[in-house]
This record gives C-alpha cells, structure tokens and sequence, in this order.
C-alpha cells in the first residue's frame, strides 16, 4: 500500500474519532482487503493521535476467544493499541457522551518487566511468560464508533485500533502469586446483575498463547513489545454495550476486581 493512500485512510479515521463521527467505509480507493494494509494504516494512525491520545502504552488483542470470534465473524486474533490517556484506575467514573456506543470486556491484563524485541524471535509461551512482570484485573473500553462493523471488514477496524477505547486496571498482582490462568474464572456484573462469564482457557487456551501471538506477530512486522508496556489478552466474555448510568464489575477468581461507572 503506497505511503500516500497509508496516511490518507489514516487521516480519515483520526479525524472520525476526534470528532465522534461514526466511521462508514473508507473511500474506494483507500479500502483494502489485506490486514497487513490495516496495520500499516495502524500505525500511522497511532502518530496522529499521539497529541491527544498521549503516550503508546501497549497493545489489546481482540478475537482471542471462541465468543468474541464467533460475535464479530473473525476467526484469529487482532491487535490494537493502547494510549497513555486511556488508562484509568479502578473505581473511576467515565462520561458515556465522550465514546459514540461504549462498551466493557473482561479481560486479564499484563504489564511487561522484560522487552520482547523482534530479535529475539520466534517466542513460545514459555518465554512471553517470563517476561511478565504484573498481572492486573481488567476492563477493555470499547467504542463501536461505527455506522455498521458488521460491513466495514477487519482490515478497517484493524485500522481503527479494533474497537479499542482505553481500559481501567484493578490492583496489580505480582507473577509469582497468580493463580492457574487457564482455570480462572471472571464474570461481568453490569448493575449487579451478571452479564457474563468465561475462564482463561476461553483466551486461546490460556492468555500466554495471546502474548506469544502478539510478540510474534509485532516481530513479523519489525515490531516489538518494550517494558513497561501494558497488554490486554483478550476478552472472557462477549462484550456488553452500555447506556449512561450504568455500573461495571468485573471478578477474576485469584486476580481480584475492578470497577467502573459511566454517568
């Protein structure tokens, strides 16, 4: 895909989500049905929104269970990234005004105490475990800022961050006191009702194959993972759309709790 049709489709999405546009289909000449095209289109966008959005601080990886592929008709993984600005702590409460249809995920997250740079590539789960520092409880924030998903194709909402809003994080837990991962148990309690329920194994089989999948993934590209960074691996519940008013709780057996209200 030529640089110039690149950062034209990323223009074009940028400036729908700072305006709270619902994105319809990109113009013809800037669609594509290539994923890799929507990564590249990604990336560029992760530039321009860098003033507003503030620092790149990790990754989400969508379409890592069963549920959520069968619920957007993707059969694999997708990556999108996550912005400092997004990034909020457990109890906070949001404006339902500033996302166009907010939406929540269950989801255990990961803060990286070692890099996984595309040198050192191919990763095994073993490996991206190592390199796992924390373990956070996890809601996704997610924005169906879009006319119709249902028509768009993944590479556009690649593009886009693949619904991607930000996230509120629960206490940290150190690596070395996590539970089995694969036999974790969430739920999604939406105004103390529960919205939804799924294990860690719903995530690929367990969250570290997500982790390994992005690591391989970004170092296809030339990509790597930095310390630091958070990742969400994916959701353990289909996603639950919300109104104003509502009240999020989301429980990870062993992991703790996490919560958040939208007036």
């Amino acid at each position: 895909m030529e640089a110039d049709s690149v950062l034209a489709a990323a223009q074009a999405i940028a400036a729908a989500r700072r305006s709270r546009v619902p994105l319809g289909p990109l113009p013809v000449h800037l669609q594509r049905e290539d994923e890799a095209a929507g990564y590249d289109i990604q990336r560029q966008l992760h530039w321009l929104l860098a003033v507003q959005a503030g620092d790149f601080a990790g990754y989400k990886i969508g379409c890592t269970s069963k549920v959520m592929q069968d619920y957007l008709q993707i059969p694999h993984p997708c990556a999108g990234g996550i912005f400092a600005r997004g990034i909020h702590p457990s109890g906070v409460t949001l404006h339902a005004a500033e996302f166009v249809r907010v939406g929540v995920e269950c989801e255990i997250a990961v803060r990286l105490g070692q890099s996984l740079l595309p040198l050192d590539a191919p990763f095994t789960t073993e490996r991206v475990a190592e390199a796992i520092e924390d373990y956070h409880p996890a809601i996704e924030i997610v924005d169906d800022r879009y006319v119709q998903w249902e028509t768009l194709g993944a590479p556009t909402l690649i593009a886009d961050d693949f619904f991607a809003a930000g996230c509120v994080l629960g206490a940290a837990v150190k690596a070395d006191a996590v539970p089995d991962l694969a036999g974790l148990k969430g739920r999604a309690i939406i105004n103390g009702e529960v919205a939804g329920e799924g294990t860690g194994a719903d995530v690929l089989g367990h969250p570290h194959h997500a982790l390994a999948w992005l690591a391989n993934h970004l170092a296809a590209r030339g990509d790597g993972l930095e310390a630091g960074q958070l990742v969400l691996t994916g959701s353990l519940v289909k996603t639950v759309w919300l109104k104003e008013g509502d009240r999020v709780r989301m429980e990870l057996d062993g992991l703790g709790t996490v919560e958040v209200g939208f007036d």
